[in-house]
């Protein structure tokens, strides 16, 4: 498989990684919604230059857009949300995510296969095993 298979997972897997250490490290303090909002400010402002950089037409782009942006939002501010809410409630950093995590591809394997007809070979249903086993040692 060539780098450019890889380079992506890299990115998320780095960018997940910053994001945990960045949500653990919000301040008690800090009104979560206001932490989010310039979060939000912040990744506008990047992806609306790295939009302009990309010289593309805003006006047949915008035509483009559906529903699924709008729906998005509502979930990643659910998921940033919920995790500064674990964070705080005093989740370890490294239970909080790998419980998340594992949680969310086990609906989504499930999900995969009812909405998209996904297949899971053996050895993939061995791995949910694995990961059902995981969640049990791993539940406070």
């Amino acid at each position: 498989m060539s780098l450019m298979y890889w380079i992506p997972l890299l990115i998320v897997v780095v960018g997940n990684i910053g994001y945990h250490m960045i949500a653990k490290a919000t301040p008690v303090t800090a009104p979560p919604f206001l932490a989010l909002s310039m979060t939000y400010l912040v990744s506008f402002l990047l992806c609306a230059a790295a939009y302009v950089v990309t010289g593309p037409s805003l006006r047949q782009d915008l035509q483009t857009i559906n529903w699924a942006s709008a729906a998005w939002g509502l979930t990643l501010v659910a998921v940033e949300f919920g995790y500064i809410l674990l964070y705080r409630a005093g989740w370890k950093i490294s239970i909080a995510s790998l419980l998340a995590n594992v949680s969310v591809a086990l609906l989504l394997a499930g999900i995969g296969v009812l909405l998209y007809k996904d297949i899971l070979l053996p050895r993939q249903i061995i791995g949910i095993i694995l990961c059902l086993a995981g969640i049990f040692f791993l539940r406070p």
